[in-house]
């Protein structure tokens, strides 16, 4: 993997981390961006070393799926099996689902195996492999859509 292909790597993470840290605090945009660019993106965190992000990436994503979620959950809800909701999924799930269909619907400039592929490894690092297989599931059906 290559220097950038680490870094989007790196935002992508940062990414979900982000959004779902504003649903569960409701942080405001510009103070969560601020937050990450000064404390989370490519830093040390309780030894735990951060890879250097892309920072214009993750801005990107974190405040494309912020003013786009209902476009967004609109195209996730209608993926879904027959009785779930976007509000009965477990919350870091849903981060990792809108990020996806942000980029499968904003990013052009990205293949849609990149963009899957890049959020099945995210899905990975929080849950096991069932998990990681709905969410390339739910986002190639995302990506016959919009792409």
């Amino acid at each position: 993997m290559n220097t950038r292909s680490q870094a989007r790597a790196a935002s992508r993470l940062a990414a979900v981390q982000a959004l779902y840290q504003q649903q569960m605090e409701g942080t405001a945009l510009a103070r969560l961006l601020d937050e990450f660019h000064q404390h989370r993106l490519g830093r040390e965190i309780e030894d735990e070393q951060y890879a250097e992000a892309d920072v214009d990436f993750f801005d990107d994503v974190v405040s494309g799926v912020d003013a786009r979620r209902d476009e967004i959950d609109g195209k996730l809800a209608g993926k879904l099996a027959e009785g779930w909701t976007l509000a009965r999924m477990d919350k870091t799930m849903l981060q990792i689902l809108r990020a996806g269909t942000y980029e499968l619907m904003a990013r052009q400039d990205i293949a849609v195996g990149t963009a899957i592929g890049e959020y099945v490894d995210v899905a990975k690092a929080f849950f096991d492999d069932r998990e990681a297989k709905f969410v390339n599931g739910i986002l190639d059906a995302v990506a016959k859509d919009v792409r």
